[in-house]
């Protein structure tokens, strides 16, 4: 059957975990599905990933796009969900409507933002007009410069409390998922108890309702220093539909991430 947001509330609901992996073409798409991951997220990292850039910022609307439509002609049965770029929703909820628009006309099923209480507005606007949101807070890549590099998020009491606060407010404005990268482990457990709504972790432990990794990390072929959250789950597989189909268990089961990809 096909993933939905109904499906996704019921697998917290039932204490399923939920599994996502990046994804930027039709037959990394077709091969996921096929391995049972939940939920593509037709992320912006393919800034990094894919053309080779510092960060996510100069990634654009018509890329974006570009690879959305590509990824929902391989997806069968997983949820699709598109990253908003940068500087495509900060303006007014009004521009974000109609740049998630595009997005779903292009395939996704589902819009991702980063921000925290700030996009609550920006979040009603886009549920009310029959678009799901995805909000993605703590570490925020689009921000990278704002927190002069790479750094966790919610380690202080007052962070932490901010984090929460984001979360509820996010939830009570429409959001269907709410993601977590780089946060503490207890700090994410607390704000994943505290909603009714499924939470994604990206080094945030193992408490999340769910887990997602870019793929090309998770895969072992992107160069460069690898974070502490990622694990290479080509080691010991025979192949990458092997290797997917590992961190789909890994996830499920709980034993991704593990002690030390937590913060």
């Amino acid at each position: 059957m096909k993933t939905t947001i109904n499906t996704l509330a019921k697998m917290k609901q039932d204490g399923q975990k939920i599994a996502m992996l990046t994804c930027y073409d039709a037959s990394f798409a077709s091969l996921l599905d096929d391995a049972g991951v939940d939920v593509l997220l037709v992320g912006d990292s393919l800034g990094n990933v894919i053309q080779g850039r510092g960060s996510t910022l100069p990634v654009t609307m018509e890329q974006m796009l570009y690879h959305t439509e590509i990824v929902a002609r391989g997806a069968k049965q997983a949820l699709v969900i598109a990253d908003m770029p940068f500087a495509s929703f900060q303006l007014s909820p009004a521009q974000a409507y109609e740049n998630a628009a595009r997005l779903m006309a292009a395939g996704a099923e589902m819009v991702k933002l980063e921000g925290g209480m700030v996009m609550a507005e920006t979040v009603d606007f886009l549920v009310q007009r029959g678009i799901p949101v995805c909000q993605h807070i703590g570490f925020q890549p689009q921000s990278v410069n704002a927190y002069g590099g790479y750094k966790v998020q919610g380690k202080s009491d007052t962070e932490a409390e901010v984090l929460k606060r984001d979360a509820l407010a996010l939830q009570a404005a429409g959001a269907a998922i709410v993601l977590m990268e780089m946060v503490p482990a207890s700090v994410a457990k607390a704000v994943t108890e505290s909603l009714a709504i499924p939470t994604i972790g990206i080094g945030a432990g193992v408490d999340t309702d769910g887990q997602v990794l870019v793929l090309y990390d998770m895969l072992g072929v992107f160069p460069g220093k690898k974070a502490r959250f990622v694990k290479n789950f080509m080691l010991g597989a025979t192949s990458i539909q092997g290797a997917v189909e590992a961190y789909v268990k890994a996830v499920k089961g709980s034993a991704f991430p593990a002690e030390e990809h937590t913060f």
